[in-house]
C-alpha cells in the first residue's frame, strides 16, 4: 500500500494537498474494521467475496473517485438570496431529473425482487456522485445513455490496479488495459456478470444511467446483505471500492440525501473538483487519456468545460467576429408543453385494473411531436391505487409521433377521485393533469347456493344457515358490501318487528345486518337465524351496493303432529 501511494506521490504529487491526501487514506487503511490483504488491500472486516474475478479491486477496480464531501448547509430546497453560496448548495442538493429518476427506479426494482436488501435510492445517488458527479451533472439524453462517454484512466498498474483488457476494447475502447465506464463506473470484467438492462430496450450499456444504476443495485445486494444494517452496508460499499476513505464518502453523501434533496434539469448538476488520485475536475472521467483510445467529438452541453479556452486577443478594428458555434437542441430541450392525447374517461372499480391508459404527447413550440423524450407521470391524492408493478411515479417514452403512454393504473380499496401528473424529465413545461375515479365494488346478481327450504319452529332456530353468492357482468364479486334485511313483505321493505330475527354480540335481536361482505369466491355466508312464537312466512331481502337484490322465504311453523291413534283391535273370533 505505501509502495502504491509512493508511486503516486513520485508522479508529481507536489502540494500539500495530495500529500495529506495520501496520509489521510493510509491512516484511514488501519481503521477499526479494516484489515490488509497478501497484496495491501484494505478490506472490511466480515466482508464476503465477491464473484467478480477482480474481486480485490471491487466494481471499479479501485478507479480515482470524487472526494468532494457535501456542503454543511441543509439539502432541503429554500429561497436563495441570490448569492452564489445559496446557488452552490442548491445545485449541489439537486440531482438532475433522469439520473434520480434512474436511482429511484432502480431501487423499486429491488425492493420488489430483493426485499430483504432494503436498498435505498439514496445510496446509488451518494455512489453516482463519487464516482461520476451524477453523470457529470446528468448529461444524458432521455433513454438515460451519456452523451459522451464517461471513462476512468486506464488501469495500467502505473499508479492504479493492473488489469489487462477483459472486453477487447469493446465498452472502454481500449484493448490493451481495463477502464472503469459510465456513470457508475464499472470496469468491464464486473460488467460481464453484473450488467443490467435497466431501461428496458434489450441493451446492457454501462453508459445508460439506467441499466448502470440497476446493476449497481443488484451489485449491493449479493451475499445476502441487508443494507438497513451498518455492517452490511459497509461491506456492499466496501465491495464496490475497497477504500475505507471511500466509503466515508458515500457515508457522507448517503446521510446528506437522506435529508432531502431535489430534482434539477439534466445537464445543470455540478461537476466535483476534487479526485482521490490528486488531480482536479480536469482529471475527471470523461475520456480516455490513452492515446489508442477512439474518440468521438459531441456537441457540448451547457455546463461542459470547453475544450479550447477562449481567446482574450480583441478583433482588429473592422474584423467581422464569427459567433461561436450553437449547441444543437436536445429533443428536451425542444419540448414547449406537454398535451393530452386522447386519453378516454379513466374509471375503475375498486381492486379493478383501469381499462383505459393515460397518453400525452410532447410537442414543441408549432405544436409538431417530440420523439425519444421521457414523461413522468405521478399519482398524487387520497387514494391506495397504483401503476401495475405497485408504484406511484411510472416514466415513458415517447415514440415517433410524440405520443407516450403511461402503464395502467390499478384501483386500489379506497374509493373516490384522485389525480395523475404528467411532467417532462429534464425541464420544466406546462404538462396535463389527468383525473380517475375509483368506485365502489359492485354486484349485478345475487343468488342462494342451495334451494334447500328455510323453516322454523316457533321459538327456534332454522337448522340451515343462509349462503348467498354474488357475481358482476357473470365474473365474480368479491369484497362487496352486502346488506341483510327481515322485512315486512316483498311490497313492504320496512324493517318486521315479529318473526325471524339475528342475534348481536350481546344475543339481543337484530332484523337488519350491515358492513357484510363478499368473500374472495363471492360468497357470503349470513349468522344463524332464530325465531320468535309468530308463525307465518316471512322475508328475508339480502342487497348488495349496485343494486342487486335477492328476497329469501322464510317459514315459521308449529313441527306436524306425526302421532297415530292406534288402531282398532279386531274383533275376537266368536
Amino acid at each position: 500500500m505505501a509502495a502504491q501511494f509512493g508511486r503516486r506521490l513520485a508522479k508529481g504529487a507536489t502540494t500539500t494537498a495530495v500529500a495529506a491526501l495520501a496520509v489521510a487514506a493510509l491512516s484511514a487503511s488501519q481503521a477499526p474494521g479494516v484489515t490488509a490483504d497478501d497484496n495491501g488491500r484494505s478490506t472490511a472486516a466480515g466482508a464476503e467475496a465477491s464473484p467478480d474475478p477482480s474481486a480485490g479491486n471491487g466494481a471499479t477496480g479501485k478507479s480515482p473517485y470524487y472526494t468532494d464531501l457535501p456542503p454543511l448547509n441543509t439539502p432541503s430546497p429554500a429561497p436563495t438570496d441570490g448569492t452564489s453560496t445559496s446557488a452552490q448548495v442548491e445545485s449541489a442538493a439537486g440531482i438532475p431529473a433522469t439520473v434520480l429518476d434512474a436511482y429511484k427506479k432502480a431501487a423499486a426494482e429491488l425492493q420488489e425482487s430483493k426485499p430483504g436488501c432494503n436498498l435505498p435510492w439514496q445510496l446509488l445517488a451518494a455512489i453516482g456522485q463519487v464516482e461520476s458527479g451524477q453523470a457529470r451533472g446528468g448529461r444524458v439524453d432521455a433513454d438515460g445513455t451519456t452523451t459522451s462517454r464517461i471513462l476512468g484512466p486506464q488501469l495500467d498498474g502505473n499508479g492504479f490496479a493492473l488489469i489487462k483488457d477483459t472486453d477487447n476494447g469493446a465498452y472502454d475502447g481500449n484493448s490493451a488495459y481495463d477502464s472503469a465506464v459510465g456513470p457508475m463506473q464499472f470496469i468491464p470484467s464486473t460488467w460481464a456478470w453484473a450488467g443490467r438492462d435497466g431501461n428496458g430496450d434489450g441493451v446492457k450499456d454501462p453508459n445508460n444511467v439506467y441499466d448502470a444504476s440497476l446493476a449497481a443495485g443488484h451489485y449491493l445486494c449479493r451475499n445476502g446483505w441487508d443494507l438497513s444494517t451498518d455492517g452490511d452496508l459497509d461491506r456492499a460499499v466496501l465491495s464496490y471500492n475497497p477504500s475505507r476513505a471511500y466509503l466515508n464518502t458515500v457515508r457522507s453523501w448517503l446521510e446528506y440525501f437522506r435529508k432531502g434533496t431535489h430534482e434539477i434539469p439534466d445537464g445543470t448538476g455540478t461537476v466535483p473538483d476534487s479526485r482521490s488520485d490528486g488531480s482536479g475536475s480536469s482529471g475527471s472521467p470523461s475520456t480516455p487519456s490513452s492515446p489508442s483510445t477512439p474518440h468521438t467529438s459531441k456537441p457540448s452541453r451547457p455546463g461542459s468545460p470547453s475544450p479550447t479556452p477562449p481567446s482574450t486577443t480583441p478583433p482588429s478594428p473592422g474584423t467581422p467576429t464569427t459567433p461561436p458555434p450553437t449547441t444543437p437542441a436536445t429533443p428536451t430541450q425542444s419540448v414547449d408543453h406537454l398535451a393530452d392525447s386522447g386519453t378516454a374517461k379513466l374509471a375503475a372499480m375498486a381492486g379493478d385494473a383501469f381499462t383505459e391508459k393515460i397518453s400525452t404527447k410532447a410537442e414543441n413550440a408549432a405544436g409538431k411531436g417530440v420523439a425519444k423524450v421521457r414523461i413522468r407521470y405521478t399519482i398524487v391524492g387520497d387514494t391506495d391505487a397504483t401503476f401495475t408493478g405497485g408504484e406511484k411515479v411510472a416514466t415513458a417514452l415517447t415514440d415517433s409521433s410524440g405520443v407516450a403512454t403511461a402503464p395502467a393504473l390499478q384501483a386500489g380499496e379506497t374509493t373516490g377521485s384522485f389525480a395523475v401528473r404528467a411532467t417532462l424529465i429534464g425541464r420544466t413545461v406546462t404538462g396535463p393533469i389527468y383525473s380517475a375515479t375509483v368506485t365502489q365494488r359492485v354486484a349485478d346478481t345475487l343468488v342462494r347456493t342451495t334451494d334447500t327450504a328455510l323453516t322454523c319452529t316457533p321459538g327456534g332456530q332454522f337448522a340451515d344457515a343462509v349462503q348467498v353468492k354474488a357475481t358482476y357482468k357473470k365474473a365474480v364479486a368479491d369484497k362487496v358490501a352486502v346488506t341483510a334485511t327481515l322485512i315486512k313483505s316483498a311490497d313492504d321493505a320496512t324493517e318486521n318487528d315479529k318473526g325471524p330475527y339475528f342475534k348481536d354480540a350481546d344475543g339481543k335481536t337484530v332484523r337488519t345486518l350491515t358492513g357484510l361482505t363478499t368473500d374472495a369466491d363471492g360468497l357470503l355466508k349470513l349468522p344463524q337465524l332464530y325465531s320468535d312464537d309468530t308463525t307465518g312466512t316471512f322475508v328475508l331481502r339480502v342487497t348488495t351496493a349496485g343494486g342487486a337484490t335477492l328476497d329469501v322465504t322464510l317459514t315459521v311453523a308449529a313441527a306436524a303432529d306425526t302421532s297415530a291413534s292406534p288402531s282398532p283391535s279386531p274383533s275376537a273370533s266368536s
